[in-house]
C-alpha cells in the first residue's frame, strides 16, 4: 500500500490546506509535518488538542509520517470525559497551537507546541524529514473516541489500512480528484471533519479549505469565487443554507456551481433536500459511516433525489439486514426492518483495552452497526434508527423513529422533530413526537401531527403522544442526543 498521503512525497507548491490566515502548500505540509514528525517519533500514541484550525491537521499528519497514533481531543470535553480518554490512551505528549489555552486535565503531559506557518525552506539538497518510509498498513493511524452514549467512550482503532480503503472508495464513487477543492468547516476531532475532510483531499492531492467556524458568507465565497468544487456539511449547516437561499444569489449561484455537496452525521430533512434542490438544481448527497467503520454506503452523484436514502454500499464494503434472531434478510421490500451489519477493509482493527467488547460487536467478520435499516428494491439503503434508541416495538410492528421524523418534518408547522418509544400497557410501546414547532406561539395541534403521519406512512406509524421543546439536544455534530429528552 502507498504512503497515505502520496502527495508529500515529491512536495510541490500546490495549495494543500488553508485555515483562516493560515495556508500551506505541499512542499511546505511536507517540511512542517516533517520536523514534527521528527520531535513524536518512538512515542506509543499522541494526544492532539483538535481545534478547528491548521495547526489540528498538521499535527496529525505529523503523526501519519511518524507511524504514532493520533488522539483527536475534542476541545469541548469535560473533565471526567477527558480523563477517562487520557487514562484509557496513554499518550506520550499532546500536540497544541502555541496559544492554545489546556484544560488542568493535560497539565501532567509533556506539551509540545505545533506551529501555525510554515517553516523557512531548507537549503538546496536538504531533505525533508517525513517520518519512517516504511509503516505497516494495519498499524494504527487513529484512536477516535466514540460518543459514549452507552457508557464510557471506547477507542476506535482506525488502521491505516482502512483509512486508505475508505478514502479510495470514496473517490471512485464520487470521482474525486486532485484537482477538486473541499470547503467544509465540520469539527476536527471526529472522523467526518478529519478523515474524510482533511485526509481525504491530501490523499488525492487536492485542497481543503476550512472555515474554523461555519457561516452561510464562507460557504458562499469559498465556493463562489473562491472556486471550490466541494462542500462537506451536517444537516444543521445544509439547514441554514437553505434559509439562506431566497435572500442570497450569490450563495445560489456558489451551490449550483459546485461539483458535489455531501451531508452525514445525521439524516437531513426532505424539506431541506427540496429547498436546496428547488433554489439551485443540486442534490444533497447522503452517505452513511461510522466511527468503527469509516464509510459504508453513498448515493453517487447524478442518481437523482432520494431523501431519506443513503445509497448503495461502496466498492468494497459489503453490508446485510439481520433479524433479532441472526437471520439474514433477503427481502428488498423497503418494509422488513434489520440490522446493518458490514464487513470489508474500511472496518476498525478494534476497541482500545476492549477485548470483550471488540468481540461482542462481531457476529463473525460481520460489524453489528446497531443501525437499523430496510432495503429498497434497487439494493438501496434507507435508515431507520438506531437500535438502541429508534427501534419502536408498537402493536406488533417494528417502527424505525427515522422515518417517522422525516414525516414529521414535512409539516410546515415544524421545524425540528425527534421520536421515541416509551411503555404502553396496551400496544407495548407508543410512539412519542418531540417537536420544536416553527411557531412557538401557534404549534400544530398533536391530531393534525397523527394524521399528517398516518397520511405520508401508515396508521400505525402515527405518534399517539406529542410534546413541544423549544429545541432538541444536540451534540456538536450535530446528532439529537435522545437520552437528554425530558422525562415525559
Amino acid at each position: 500500500m502507498s504512503a497515505l498521503i502520496p502527495a508529500l512525497a515529491a512536495p510541490s507548491d500546490r495549495p494543500a490546506l488553508r485555515c483562516g490566515p493560515d495556508t500551506l502548500t505541499y512542499a511546505e505540509l511536507a517540511r512542517t509535518a516533517g520536523d514534527l514528525a521528527a520531535r513524536i517519533g518512538g512515542l506509543e500514541r499522541v494526544a492532539v488538542w483538535a481545534t478547528p484550525t491548521a495547526r489540528t491537521a498538521v499535527a496529525v499528519v505529523a503523526a501519519l509520517l511518524a507511524g504514532v497514533p493520533a488522539v483527536p481531543l475534542n476541545p469541548r470535553t469535560g473533565e471526567r470525559e477527558l480523563a477517562h480518554i487520557l487514562g484509557d490512551s496513554a499518550p506520550g505528549a499532546v500536540l497544541a497551537g502555541p496559544d492554545d489555552v489546556l484544560p488542568p486535565g493535560l497539565a501532567a503531559l509533556p506539551r509540545i507546541d505545533v506551529p501555525a506557518g510554515a517553516p523557512a525552506p531548507r537549503a538546496p539538497g536538504a531533505a525533508p524529514r517525513a517520518g519512517r518510509d516504511a509503516i505497516d498498513p494495519e498499524a494504527t493511524a487513529l484512536v477516535v473516541y466514540t460518543s459514549g452514549t452507552t457508557g464510557p467512550p471506547k477507542g476506535v482503532l482506525l488502521s491505516r489500512r482502512a483509512v486508505a480503503a475508505s478514502l479510495d472508495a470514496l473517490a471512485e464513487a464520487w470521482d474525486w480528484t486532485g484537482r477538486d477543492v473541499l470547503v467544509h468547516a465540520l469539527p476536527l476531532f471526529h472522523v467526518h471533519g478529519l478523515v474524510l475532510g482533511v485526509l481525504g483531499p491530501l490523499r488525492r492531492g487536492g485542497e481543503v479549505r476550512h472555515l474554523g467556524a461555519f457561516s452561510v458568507e464562507g460557504v458562499a465565497r469559498e465556493l463562489g469565487a473562491g472556486g471550490g468544487t466541494m462542500l462537506f456539511g451536517v444537516p444543521t449547516m445544509y439547514h441554514r443554507l437553505a434559509d439562506a437561499l431566497p435572500h442570497d444569489p450569490a450563495l445560489v449561484k456558489a451551490l449550483a456551481d459546485a461539483r458535489l455537496l455531501v451531508s452525514g452525521s445525521a439524516a437531513l430533512p426532505v424539506h431541506d433536500h427540496e429547498r436546496i434542490t428547488a433554489a439551485t438544481g443540486r442534490t444533497v448527497v447522503e452517505r452513511y459511516g461510522m466511527s468503527e467503520t469509516l464509510m459504508n454506503t453513498s448515493v453517487r452523484p447524478g442518481a437523482g433525489p432520494r431523501p431519506g436514502t443513503v445509497g448503495t454500499p461502496l466498492p468494497g464494503v459489503e453490508l446485510r439486514l439481520v433479524e433479532e434472531d441472526g437471520t439474514v434478510l433477503g427481502a428488498y421490500d423497503g418494509e422488513t426492518v434489520g440490522e446493518v451489519q458490514v464487513r470489508g477493509p474500511n472496518l476498525f482493527s478494534g476497541y482500545l483495552n476492549r477485548p470483550e467488547a471488540t468481540a461482542t460487536a462481531f457476529d463473525g467478520d460481520w460489524f453489528r452497526t446497531g443501525d437499523m435499516a430496510v432495503r429498497e428494491a434497487d439494493g438501496t439503503i434507507r435508515l431507520v434508527g438506531r437500535k438502541a434508541t429508534d427501534l419502536i416495538k408498537s402493536g406488533g410492528y417494528k417502527i424505525g423513529a427515522g422515518e417517522i421524523e422525516n414525516a414529521l418534518l414535512d409539516h410546515p408547522g415544524v421545524r425540528e422533530a425527534a421520536v421515541t418509544g416509551e411503555p404502553d400497557p396496551d400496544l407495548g410501546e407508543r410512539i412519542v413526537a418531540w417537536v420544536v414547532p416553527a411557531d412557538a406561539a401557534a404549534p400544530p395541534a398533536a391530531s393534525a401531527l397523527a394524521d399528517h403521519v398516518a397520511r405520508l406512512l401508515a396508521p400505525h406509524k402515527r405518534p399517539r403522544t406529542v410534546r413541544y421543546l423549544d429545541a432538541l439536544p444536540r451534540n456538536d455534530l450535530g446528532k439529537i442526543l435522545k437520552k437528554r429528552l425530558p422525562a415525559g
